[in-house]
């Protein structure tokens, strides 16, 4: 599969490109960077605009094969002359200042890369932005000062399609990248956006944190327990990374919530719910009837299921749902005890579309009362 390129190279490329231009007075239709993983990105050079003291150009991103929504957008730079006069005469003035223009987001919680109030332009990204404006700079003998802005038209947009929204970042996208090369694997980039979210709440002062694999439940929840999902971090299928993430970043509870039929995994130790790593939900939910005295009719019943919603109606048909589900939630407690490794309290609540709430471990809805500043007592009630 085909490699690409992070929004950081293009953003450092199109700033080279145009500090080039700028600087050397002579137009130009391609660029060459090194990125930080060693590979070479020699992308055109598009849409160049030439004022005094100024030159603006664009990149357009190549995500390779990666299914990346931020593919084909072009990433601009203007760079500008903020003096010819030597920095070196004047020692508290930067040689290069880098700015976030339209379409690039700004950081207004804390916990992520750059503070609150700058523009989203990660750490890597800005190294790589100065690094090659310095080399251009030390070609054509400029000892002076240039502004950076790089823009993203469009990015407010499609940054509402991304995670910006509920990390804090607002107005636009992020101008991101590590290596500054994107593998055609999303994994590694959705359990960053995991670690983000964690240690932007612990960065916030929280000790406890909700954690779900995705919005299903949403009424039930908000319903049940006046908890709005869209506060959880979202795990997907990584739930044994999520925790350990938050063992990591010093949480003291943890609460998983979801639906059965990513859950009912848990109750068998699977920590990755993705059903290419194991999809033996009706095993686990027919081992449990069995467990709780069901007869081989319901259980032949059970395996032969397509889903867990059908599964659990035979359950409560057969009024074994109750005992199944007290068995399955202490089966997903010890599971969920062993990751966490004694480090941390977790809880857990499993409900279905269908029938609500399905189970919960000791302490859970406790938690979440809380968690919301409310009694604990009326909670259970409820």
């Amino acid at each position: 599969m085909r490699n690409g390129f992070t929004t950081g190279s293009c953003a450092a490329a199109a700033a080279k490109a145009a500090a080039y231009m700028l600087l050397g007075g002579n137009r130009i239709s391609w660029i060459g960077i090194d990125t930080p993983a060693g590979v070479r990105y020699a992308p055109g050079v598009e849409h160049i605009r030439v004022e005094e003291d100024l030159v603006s150009c664009a990149v357009r991103k190549d995500a390779g094969d990666d299914p990346d929504i931020t593919d084909g957008i072009l990433i601009y730079a203007a760079v500008r002359i903020l003096s010819n006069e030597p920095v070196e005469n004047i020692p508290s003035k930067k040689q290069i200042i880098i700015e976030g223009g339209e379409g690039v987001g700004t950081v207004t919680r804390p916990g992520l890369d750059q503070p609150v109030g700058n523009a989203a332009i990660n750490s890597v990204p800005r190294q790589m932005i100065e690094k090659e404006i310095r080399e251009v700079m030390d070609f054509f003998d400029f000892r002076g000062s240039l502004a950076v802005e790089i823009s993203v038209p469009g990015g407010e947009e499609l940054a509402l399609r991304t995670f910006n929204p509920r990390l804090g970042i607002e107005g636009g996208i992020s101008i991101i990248g590590t290596t500054g090369v994107v593998e055609p694997m999303s994994t590694k980039a959705l359990l960053e956006t995991i670690r983000t979210e964690l240690r932007q709440k612990r960065a916030m002062g929280a000790i406890s944190a909700v954690i779900s694999p995705g919005n299903y439940g949403l009424d039930f929840m908000r319903e049940k327990y006046r908890y709005d999902l869209n506060e959880a971090v979202k795990c997907s299928n990584y739930i044994g990374e999520a925790i350990d993430m938050a063992v990591e970043l010093g949480f003291s509870q943890l609460l998983l919530c979801g639906h059965v039929g990513k859950l009912i995994k848990v109750s068998g130790g699977i920590m990755n719910t993705h059903s290419k790593e194991a999809d033996c939900r009706m095993e686990l939910l027919a081992a449990a009837a069995v467990r709780c005295g069901a007869s081989v009719d319901i259980v032949r019943k059970i395996l032969d299921c397509l889903t867990t919603e059908e599964a659990c109606d035979h359950l409560l048909k057969e009024k074994i749902g109750e005992p199944c589900f007290r068995y399955i939630m202490e089966r997903i407690q010890y599971y969920l005890d062993k990751r966490a490794g004694g480090h941390m309290r977790i809880h857990c609540i499993v409900y279905s579309n269908q029938y609500g709430l399905l189970g919960a471990t000791a302490g859970a809805q406790s938690f979440l009362a809380k968690l919301s500043g409310e009694d604990p007592k009326e909670r259970e009630k409820a």
